[in-house]
């Protein structure tokens, strides 16, 4: 069974959440800590982490940035933050979702399933040079492994399916977010500027593994 970390620091929402994820089937546990967040996230007991933004001995943001050192575990960012400004920064910080207050609770189970879908997608093997672990959330490029967010996993397992394919943004959307929410583009922009940068610092000759055909979309380039 999932376990899901809380983090959050209005107790009424914590217990709801707590209470609808449970309905769910998944275990949780709850904390209002910003630095507690940060030691259970990374004791490897859990499979997704509800991050509230505003605690009260530190911003979530850095939360986010702090478990991002050590850990790929999906993050899904809660806020009454609206500017585009704000989500993007999180997403760039490593945030595999960012949901917005206030928010039905059954919303909220949804995305954490659909992040843990995500988090552990069919995990392709290409004879391009390229491989994915996805017990450990890793592209493996020669010997050398790349750490990914959830979210950046799950676009490269889409774009290994077919090396050369160009997908675009909205068929990549439709792949990634399967609850059919609405996401901007500059969110899967977001997404695949880090995980090129990734791939290409990862890869012994800097090959750019994410190919832009402007106008249309992306498709993995093989070496």
């Amino acid at each position: 069974m999932s376990r899901i970390l809380i983090v959050e620091d209005e107790p009424r929402l914590s217990q709801l959440l707590a209470d609808y994820l449970e309905h769910a089937q998944y275990q949780t546990q709850q904390t209002d800590s910003a630095e507690q967040a940060v030691k259970l996230a990374g004791s490897g007991e859990f499979q997704a982490m509800l991050l509230d933004i505003m605690l009260p001995d530190g911003d979530g943001m850095d939360v986010c940035r702090a478990v991002r050192q050590h850990s790929q575990l999906p993050i899904l960012m809660l806020t009454a933050r609206v500017d585009e400004v704000d989500r993007l920064l999180g997403l760039e910080l490593g945030a595999d979702d960012y949901i917005c207050k206030p928010f039905s609770p059954r919303e909220v189970v949804a995305r954490v399933k659909a992040v843990l879908r995500r988090a552990n997608p069919e995990s392709p093997s290409t004879e391009t040079g390229l491989s994915l672990d996805k017990d450990r959330y890793e592209a493996v490029i020669a010997d050398q492994r790349i750490a990914l967010t959830a979210i950046e996993f799950a676009l490269l397992a889409t774009l290994a399916r077919q090396p050369g394919r160009i997908w675009s943004r909205d068929q990549l959307m439709d792949e990634i977010y399967q609850d059919h929410r609405v996401v901007s583009d500059r969110t899967i922009d977001s997404h695949i500027r880090k995980l090129r940068r990734k791939l290409a610092e990862g890869s012994p000759d800097d090959h750019d593994w994410i190919g832009s055909v402007y106008g249309v979309g992306y498709r993995l380039e093989t070496p």
